[in-house]
């Protein structure tokens, strides 16, 4: 029989699970845990926990030359945190910490800009550990990726111990800067070349986290204004405090020393003020010294230069049991003009006990109607925080492979579905486990964790098979594992949830369903291939039923890469859980090349339908489906 390639499923196996002992010579055995339904799902990840020592390096590339290579785009700063430095508690300011990554991540992005940039933004930042008068701070910046006059440049700090010789995380941000323009006009950035794993992981990712920038402010007015909605009155409690008396403004004149070397506000420096009056106004709540642990993305509106009176305010918009919300602004003026804003930002803190545990807190009570308005909004973005820690920044053995989806949480389910994909395709060793007639079947073991992916060439021009392949309705007429494909519902043009159904794998048993978000993206620019990426997801209106048993996907997907204008390169990913097993053991094992059929079948369907694509109408984004088989609602 051909392996199945569909539905990106590889279908769960639920009872006993027959493991070809070939497989143990092989080093392919999957180790995996009950879930509680009799079923055994895979936990695996593409990174490792950071320990003491143990900061995640890429392996040593070496050149040519025979030269051992670095990032031309590299810039590392060292610091020790002299009392000058530490905040009253010994540690050291976040505003401080602030102002070093800005500089240093300045310096990279000149570097490769070959101009004077502007911190144009810097997105989530979330503080893992503090860091104590004596340590060696160590920040890394580097060119992630350049578009058109901006560009992407990564920032990892460690925290150094000389005594102990330990080694630890603090905290990763993604700092966006633009190259300003020179005497001749607008500055056309050089393409960043990456040439290690890790650089082409991040240079492919770069594009998503940019998407998700250009639509942040809307998506999350949109949420706001949804979600606050639903929330009601706001909930009054005892010996709550007001929250005018959180209340800070403070006014700085900028100086020579606060300005960089283009005479413009160093925008570290504004940050390191905003951050100042927040930790006040999270003071005046508490009566204690507060931790800072995330701050929302800083979006720059505006330049501050030398001469201005920057006025900066922050109040705490709601407390909640172990952590507040402070809302900051900075506003610029000079002489007697008028207010320019600058820059808005939220910073969560905590405040921690001797054993360094959360303490509860005083709660907040809203006081006007604008106090209500941040008061509810500070309980939308708490949702939105969570929802996006959830599905971002957790490992996977921290999340159920399949995630609720809803309106919230869909853009970062769509990044996040198409992220993983590009960390699987970029890795780099992949080990070839067999080949017949032009089609390819590699493996990749990591972390007790099994992919594959099969690869072939044919002649259709990319985006025509970017189409076909995109929607799954049309899965079956080349994967006969594609019993029936409807959607639920389509919440845009680049995603669309699914319920595909597929035949009993077992003699007596169900066949199986799964509820799949597929997401696909076209190029940024020529470099980047056409991807679509699938994932299980669940949605309220198609519970698990009697009929099927539900299956689960982790990661799958297409990419697809255009060599020329008529010949295309596709290449099929699937992280494996443990029911795929039984289907590709004897590919792996070079026993068998019966994945090569079902792949034959899909490069024969795209060349017969590469000038049409009107088997089936496109759907237009929001339409629904009220279950197989029936009509749109």
């Amino acid at each position: 029989m051909n392996t199945p390639l569909g539905p990106d499923c590889l279908p769960v196996v639920y009872g006993e699970l027959e493991t070809d002992t070939r497989l143990y010579s092989l080093g392919l055995i999957v180790h995996g845990e009950s879930n509680g339904t009799g079923s055994t799902t895979l936990r695996g990840d593409m990174s490792s926990e950071i320990g003491d020592r143990d900061l995640v390096e890429d392996p040593l590339f070496i050149l040519e030359r025979g030269e051992v290579y670095r990032n031309p785009t590299e810039v590392k700063m060292s610091q020790i945190v002299l009392p000058c430095h530490a905040n009253h508690c010994g540690e050291l300011s976040v505003g401080q910490l602030l102002k070093w990554m800005d500089s240093t991540a300045c310096l990279s992005a000149e570097r490769h800009a070959g101009s004077p940039c502007i911190t144009a933004s810097v997105d989530d930042i979330h503080f893992e550990h503090t860091i104590g008068v004596g340590q060696v701070v160590n920040i890394k910046a580097k060119v992630n990726r350049a578009f058109t006059s901006s560009m992407e440049v990564g920032i990892s700090v460690s925290c150094e111990d000389l005594f102990s010789d330990s080694l630890w995380n603090v905290c990763d941000a993604f700092a966006t800067f633009v190259a300003r323009r020179s005497e001749v006009g607008k500055v056309q950035l050089k393409q960043v070349v990456p040439r290690t794993q890790t650089e082409q992981m991040e240079y492919s990712i770069a594009a998503e986290r940019r998407r998700m920038r250009l639509i942040h402010a809307e998506i999350i007015t949109d949420l706001l204004s949804t979600s606050t909605a639903q929330l009601g009155e706001c909930q009054e409690y005892q010996n709550a405090v007001s929250a005018e008396r959180t209340r800070v403004e403070s006014v700085e004149l900028v100086l020579p020393p606060h300005a960089n070397h283009q005479v413009s506000t160093f925008g570290g420096q504004i940050m390191a003020w905003m951050e100042n009056v927040a930790t006040i106004s999270a003071c005046r709540l508490c009566n204690a010294h507060p931790t800072l642990r995330t701050i929302d993305m800083f979006h720059f509106r505006g330049p501050s230069h030398i001469g201005d009176r920057l006025v900066l305010k922050a109040i705490v918009n709601n407390a909640f049991k172990h952590s507040m919300e402070v809302g900051v602004c900075a506003e610029a003026y000079q002489g007697a003009g008028e207010l320019r804003h600058i820059n808005s930002a939220f910073m969560t803190f905590e405040v921690l006990d001797k054993d360094g545990k959360p303490r509860t807190l005083p709660r907040i009570r809203p006081e006007h109607v604008d106090g209500n308005r941040r008061y509810q909004e500070a309980i939308a973005r708490k949702k939105i925080r969570l929802d996006r820690k959830y599905i971002i920044s957790c490992k996977q053995t921290e999340v159920p492979l399949s995630v609720p989806w809803d309106t919230s949480n869909q853009m970062y389910l769509s990044y996040s579905n198409l992220s993983a994909l590009k960390i699987m395709a970029a890795q780099g060793n992949w080990m070839l486990s067999s080949e017949k007639n032009k089609v390819s079947l590699y493996t990749l073991e990591e972390n007790q964790m099994l992919c594959f992916k099969v690869e072939t060439t044919v002649n259709v021009p990319a985006e025509q098979a970017f189409q076909l392949l995109s929607d799954l309705r049309r899965r079956h007429e080349w994967d006969r594992h594609y019993q029936q494909c409807d959607v639920i519902i389509q919440p845009d043009e680049d995603d669309t949830i699914y319920q595909v159904t597929t035949p009993c794998v077992s003699r007596g048993g169900k066949g199986q369903d799964f509820i799949l978000l597929a997401s696909r993206r076209k190029p940024c620019d020529s470099r980047d291939p056409y991807l679509i990426a699938l994932r299980s997801v669940t949605v309220p209106t198609h519970p698990a039923s009697e009929d099927y048993t539900r299956g689960e996907v982790l990661c799958a997907g297409f990419s697809i890469i255009e060599e020329s204008s008529d010949v295309t390169t596709i290449s099929y990913y699937n992280q494996a859980t443990p029911g795929v097993f039984p289907y590709i053991s004897n590919d792996i094992a070079g026993l068998s090349s019966s994945f090569y059929g079902t792949f034959q079948s899909c490069s024969k369907y795209l060349e017969e339908n590469r000038d049409s694509l009107d088997a089936l109408p496109p759907l237009k984004p929001g339409a629904e489906w009220d279950g197989p088989g029936r009509t749109p609602l």
